[in-house]
């Protein structure tokens, strides 16, 4: 596994966890880091998704809720909407990962966290996020 995929299923485990233990951003990783497994580079890039998602949760949850039809997002699996958040995030705010490795890897991550209907409701509402970028001139996967 590399150590972005690594990082990503760390950060869905952080985000997770979170929902289950509220607890501040900081003592998550902290938590994270005392137990933390896997290499440096997949660490370092779990924390960057949890504070990035964390940073604009609001902004993730509205926009997911709008892409999404007949699910808000209080309706949402916690494991769903997590990796949602992780994706858009990634779709929005890091330019510098295509696309189409975002979705690809949300969708993966879905398969081994989610229900069996997970990664079909992951695709679905990443797709419309990827069809925006298309629209605007950014590269769609």
């Amino acid at each position: 596994m590399g150590a972005r995929r690594e990082g990503r299923e760390q950060a869905l485990q952080i985000l997770y966890g979170m929902e289950l233990n509220p607890v501040t951003v900081p003592q998550a990783l902290r938590h994270f880091r005392e137990g933390a497994r896997g290499s440096e580079a997949s660490q370092a890039f779990a924390e960057e998704l949890v504070l990035g998602v964390a940073e604009h949760k609001a902004e993730l949850d509205a926009a997911i809720e709008e892409k999404s039809t007949n699910w808000t997002v209080p309706r949402m699996a916690r494991i769903d909407l997590n990796i949602l958040r992780l994706a858009v995030f990634e779709l929005l705010f890091r330019p510098d990962i295509p696309a189409n490795v975002t979705i690809n890897e949300a969708i993966e991550i879905a398969k081994k966290f989610g229900t069996e209907d997970s990664p079909a409701f992951i695709n679905g509402i990443l797709d419309q996020f990827a069809g925006e970028k298309a629209v605007s001139g950014q590269p769609s996967p």
